[in-house]
């Protein structure tokens, strides 16, 4: 492990934790799924107050609300609390203090998965968006109360989430779409991320170097899964996280809603559009509204260039730990050995790729991908209850001022802006060279 590590790190410190946390979460799901033990599903909030239908408010509310969705919310409560609240323990924390904490931010969590359930909200604007401004109005008005903050613990819950996020990251997802896929996802995303740390340390000036490269990563890969990652592997501080994730989630929202009405403008092919904005919309969740609203075989070209996409949020936050440690974080002529990059490497990102291969060539080749299918939807909704949790965090511990001040007067507006126009440029360019069908047979989706 390195002469600057002991064998208590892997059951005392963050990373580890969340790695075991996160594996315990991916064994129990599976044992449900293939042994058929037991149930384990979490709570989901189902779409609610349909106008549409005709429904009223206390229909829809009444129609999931149900003893079964009770038992599924106790239950994602006491796996995570008590899972949480062990790891707090074995970090040396008070556990009195954090069970109370813990307790009122669930509450906070649910109040989020609620709002963000509601026909019109959940239709254009995903849980992360509520989750951060929900806690950003708390933080900004009331303040966030003391007895609140022990269970404020951003990085945990997020690492815990990527975790297990990392099951679903398939590497069969790369057969599906062959090149076509890795020309558009994974070329264009390392050229957008070193054309972004170079415009804002060299041309911007800005001098909070983890802050560059976390935006970076928000808006050449996934948004907020992508920032997370990055900003730890960048030693990032929860204000710079705050600020990617804000301009991120404000640009995703308008590049979901307009983007789709440029291509269909265009006149572009399904396959093209689907592609482009696989490539260029930051959230997944937001990727495939956007696909939807071109049609069936875009939304699929949509998830599959994104799903490949995410495949290199490990990657991405591997290089940026050894980048940072032995080139922007080295003081003078130190020279950085293995181990101090192994100190700094955040190791959550280990669980994450262990999380995929298990399941790209374990689980899958021994149960088939409809089990992998049922087994992640169970693990999709612990991974966004903790991710809830982390962005809601995120809102707490934080001000409008110190968001305002990480703009540093609105470079890093500018860098995301003058980024994102850069990113949509060469993945149209990436899109029109493989799939124009000038220079290569155009695939069929199935």
């Amino acid at each position: 492990m390195g002469k600057n590590t002991n064998w208590s790190e892997l059951y005392k410190k963050e990373d580890w934790l969340a790695c075991w946390l996160g594996f315990i979460v991916i064994a129990l799901a599976c044992v449900a799924v293939l042994a058929g033990w037991f149930d384990f599903s979490a709570a989901k909030f189902s779409t609610w107050y349909t106008w549409e239908d005709g429904g009223t408010f206390a229909e829809s509310m009444g129609a999931q609300l149900n003893g079964a969705f009770w038992g599924k919310l106790l239950r994602t409560f006491l796996v995570l609390g008590i899972l949480f609240t062990l790891g707090v323990k074995l970090m040396g924390q008070s556990v009195k203090e954090y069970i109370p904490a813990f307790i009122g931010l669930f509450i906070i969590s649910i109040i989020v998965r609620w709002i963000s359930a509601e026909f019109t909200l959940n239709r254009y604007l995903e849980w992360a968006f509520w989750a951060l401004l929900i806690g950003l109005i708390i933080s900004n008005t009331i303040g966030t109360p003391e007895w609140l903050k022990p269970a404020v613990k951003t990085e945990f819950y997020i690492k815990t989430g990527l975790v297990i996020m990392g099951f679903s990251v398939l590497f069969s997802n790369i057969a599906k779409f062959g090149l076509y896929g890795l020309g558009i996802a994974w070329i264009v995303t390392p050229i957008v991320i070193i054309f972004m740390w170079w415009l804002g340390t060299k041309i911007f000036k800005i001098d909070n170097k983890p802050l560059v490269i976390t935006v970076a990563a928000a808006t050449s890969v996934c948004g907020t899964s992508a920032a997370i990652a990055t900003g730890a592997a960048a030693k990032a501080k929860k204000e710079d996280l705050s600020a990617a994730i804000s301009v991120s989630i404000i640009f995703t929202i308008l590049m979901m809603v307009f983007e789709p009405m440029i291509i269909k403008w265009t006149g572009m092919s399904q396959i093209m559009g689907g592609s482009l904005i696989g490539g260029t919309v930051d959230s997944t969740g937001a990727v495939v509204v956007a696909g939807t609203a071109l049609g069936e075989e875009a939304q699929k070209a949509a998830v599959l260039v994104k799903s490949i996409q995410n495949i290199l949020i490990g990657f991405i936050a591997f290089f940026v730990a050894i980048f940072f440690a032995t080139k922007v974080d080295k003081e003078g002529t130190e020279k950085v050995g293995a181990s101090e990059i192994w100190l700094r490497f955040p190791k959550f990102i280990l669980g994450f790729f262990a999380a995929s291969l298990i399941a790209s060539f374990i689980i899958q080749p021994a149960f088939g991908a409809e089990n992998v299918g049922a087994i992640n939807k169970v693990l999709d909704q612990f991974k966004n209850w903790a991710f809830v949790l982390a962005f809601t965090s995120i809102g707490l511990d934080t001000n409008f001022k110190a968001i305002a001040k990480q703009m540093q007067g609105g470079k890093v507006l500018w860098l995301y802006i003058v980024g994102q126009l850069f990113n949509i440029a060469l993945t149209f360019f990436a899109v029109w060279f493989l799939l124009s069908g000038r220079f290569f047979p155009i695939p069929v989706l199935d």
